[in-house]
């Protein structure tokens, strides 16, 4: 089995995609996918966290980084938005957190501007 990155994975990498090292310059690639992954739970003394969290982490932080429609569709090698979209309800939530506090400085302003807010 050759363990050597692809074209694609090399593109990948050098995009500064998230990139698990299996220490043959490529991906984490073993025999016994479980018991690696079972023994760096053990080491890092952590339980019930599945290898495909690792995945749904790395996109969430992506999307909240700012990543468009487009950019989390490569990222997961998607060629439709409907996976994309679940990642974007952290950016949106976001987004209201944002409208809020603004809305809130706003107000500050404006009563400071008026204290007796009588509008004059």
């Amino acid at each position: 089995m050759c363990h050597r990155p692809t074209a694609k994975r090399r593109r990948s990498r050098s995009a500064g995609l998230a990139w698990v090292d299996g220490g043959r310059d490529g991906p984490l690639a073993t025999p016994q996918p479980a018991r690696t992954w079972s023994k760096a739970l053990k080491d890092a003394k952590l339980s019930g966290f599945h290898f495909h969290d690792l995945r749904h982490t790395g996109n969430t932080f992506a999307s909240q980084s700012g990543a468009t429609l487009r950019e989390l569709m490569n990222r997961m090698g998607h060629s439709t938005t409907r996976a994309a979209l679940i990642y974007q309800h952290t950016a949106m939530e976001r987004g209201r957190a944002i409208a809020d506090a603004l809305g809130k400085l706003a107000e500050e302003a404006l009563s400071k501007q008026d204290p007796d807010g009588s509008g004059t």
